[in-house]
C-alpha cells in the first residue's frame, strides 16, 4: 500500500508532456501574418511580444527594444547589428527551439526607433521559414487561427500539391501554370502582394492589353515607401494556376529590376511569388516534413483589394506616413495635387477625422478603402500647417473578364 500510495503521489508530481502542438489567434496587419509570443527574461519570466510569422525570409530578426529587453549581447559593424539567438520562444504552450540558429539580425538604428523591426508594422520579431521548417504549420485566414506543432501532429485538409523546399533556408516553390505554361513560383505568406519577374511580366502585359494595368503601388502593394514604389507596373492576371488551385484576377507587380531577386531565395530560378493577399479564402497547411501543401477553402468572399484612395504611403520611423505619389486613375491624379491638394512630402495626419500617427500601415489602408465613389477627408500637415482634401475612393486595377463570363457570352452570340 505504501509503494502504491508513493508511486500515486510521484505521478502526481511529474511534470505533463509538453504539448506537441499550439492553435493560436492570429491578426493581418496589411496581410501579413502577426501572432503573440513569449520570450524569456534574464529573472526567468517571460514577456509576450508581436511576431510576424514570415515563410518567405530565412533570417531571424528583432527589435532592438527586445534584443536589449531579454538580455541579448549585440555587436555591430559595418554590416550591421546581431545578437547570438534565444533558446527559445513559446507559441501558446509550445515551446519553438531555436538553439540551432545562429545569429538574430537587429535594426539599431535609429535609436529614436527602437520598437521598429518592420517600418509601418507593430511587430517586434519576425519568424522566419528557417525555424518553421521543422514542424507542420496551419495558418487558417478566415478563422483568423495559427496552429504549430511537431512533423504529424497537425491534420490537414483540402486539396494538396507538392511543394520543393530548399533544405538550408525552408523556402517555398509550388508548380504553377500561366496561360498553360508551367512555372515554379515561391509560397511567401509573409508577403502581402504577389509579384511576377520582369520578364514574364512585361510578356503577359504585352500579349493581354485588355488586363487593367496601373502604375505605382498603392493599396495591399505599398509595402514601405521606397522611391521605386512610384514606378512599379501592376497588372491583374485573367487566371492563374497555383498547384491545384485555380486563382483568377489576382493582382501582381512586376518585379524591380534592381530589387532582390527570387532565385537566390529558392531552390532554382522562381518566376514570381505568390503573397498573402491572394490565398485570404483559404486554410493553408505546409507539411514540411513531407514537401506538401494543402488548401482548404474557407469562404469565397472577393476582396476588394484596389477600391481605395490613390495615395502611396511611405510609414516613418517615428509612427508618420509621408505621401509619396499619387496613382493615376483614367489619365489624371486620383487625388487633388498642388495649391488645393497634395503634394509629395506631406505628411498625413487623419483619414475622416480618426488620427494615423502610430498605427500600421495596414490600418491606415483600411481607413482608405471604401465603396467606389465614397468621399474621404484628408487632413495632411506641411510645413508646420494642416490642411484638409477630399478625396475619392476609386476602383482601380478592375476585374478581368472570367473565363466563365466569356463563354457565356460566346453562347449568346450563337
Amino acid at each position: 500500500m505504501l509503494l502504491f500510495l508513493a508511486s500515486v503521489a510521484f505521478a502526481q508530481g511529474a511534470p505533463a508532456d509538453p504539448p506537441k502542438s499550439a492553435t493560436v489567434p492570429l491578426t493581418l496587419d496589411h496581410n501579413r501574418i502577426v501572432i503573440d509570443v513569449d520570450l524569456l527574461l534574464p529573472g526567468g519570466s517571460s514577456t509576450r511580444v508581436r511576431a510576424w510569422v514570415d515563410n518567405g525570409n530565412p533570417d531571424l530578426r528583432m527589435s532592438p527594444r527586445v534584443a536589449e529587453l531579454i538580455g541579448l549581447e549585440v555587436a555591430c559593424d559595418r554590416q550591421g547589428c546581431s545578437a547570438r539567438p534565444p533558446n527559445q520562444l513559446r507559441i501558446g504552450e509550445m515551446r519553438i527551439d531555436l538553439t540551432s540558429l545562429k545569429t538574430v539580425t537587429i535594426p539599431l538604428e535609429p535609436r529614436s526607433a527602437a520598437t521598429v523591426l518592420v517600418r509601418g508594422m507593430n511587430a517586434e520579431i519576425a519568424i522566419p521559414s528557417i525555424v518553421l521548417r521543422n514542424s507542420d504549420v496551419l495558418i487558417d485566414f478566415p478563422g483568423r487561427e495559427f496552429s504549430i506543432g511537431v512533423p504529424g501532429s497537425l491534420k490537414f485538409n483540402g486539396v494538396k500539391s507538392k511543394m520543393q523546399v530548399n533544405p538550408e533556408t525552408g523556402l517555398i516553390q509550388i508548380p504553377s501554370k500561366i496561360e498553360n505554361k508551367n512555372y515554379s513560383l515561391g509560397l511567401d505568406l509573409g508577403l502581402p502582394f504577389s509579384f511576377l519577374s520582369a520578364e514574364l511580366f512585361e510578356k503577359l502585359a504585352a500579349g493581354h492589353s485588355d488586363w487593367p494595368g496601373m502604375t505605382g503601388a498603392i493599396g495591399p502593394a505599398n509595402l514601405s515607401g521606397a522611391e521605386d514604389e512610384l514606378r512599379w507596373k501592376l497588372m491583374r492576371l485573367d487566371r492563374l494556376q497555383f498547384g491545384p488551385l485555380f486563382l483568377t484576377n489576382v493582382a501582381v507587380a512586376e518585379f524591380p529590376q534592381d530589387g532582390i531577386e527570387f532565385s537566390w531565395r529558392t531552390l532554382g530560378a522562381a518566376a514570381g511569388v505568390i503573397g498573402a493577399h491572394a490565398l485570404l479564402n483559404y486554410r493553408i497547411g505546409l507539411d514540411y516534413a513531407h514537401a506538401t501543401a494543402y488548401f482548404d477553402i474557407g469562404r469565397t468572399f472577393n476582396v476588394p483589394d484596389f477600391d481605395v484612395v490613390g495615395l502611396m504611403l511611405r510609414p516613418e520611423d517615428d509612427g508618420r506616413f509621408t505621401i509619396i505619389g499619387v496613382a493615376e486613375f483614367d489619365g489624371q491624379a486620383s487625388v487633388p495635387e498642388e495649391k488645393d491638394g497634395v503634394r509629395p512630402g506631406d505628411d498625413l495626419i487623419a483619414v475622416d477625422n480618426i488620427p494615423v500617427g502610430g498605427t500600421n500601415l495596414g490600418q491606415v489602408w483600411l481607413q482608405l478603402a471604401g465603396t467606389p465613389g465614397q468621399e474621404r477627408k484628408l487632413a495632411i500637415a506641411r510645413g508646420g500647417k494642416e490642411l484638409t482634401v477630399s478625396a475619392t475612393v476609386r476602383h482601380f486595377l478592375g476585374a478581368t473578364t472570367s473565363d466563365d463570363e466569356r463563354r457565356g457570352k460566346s453562347k449568346k452570340k450563337k
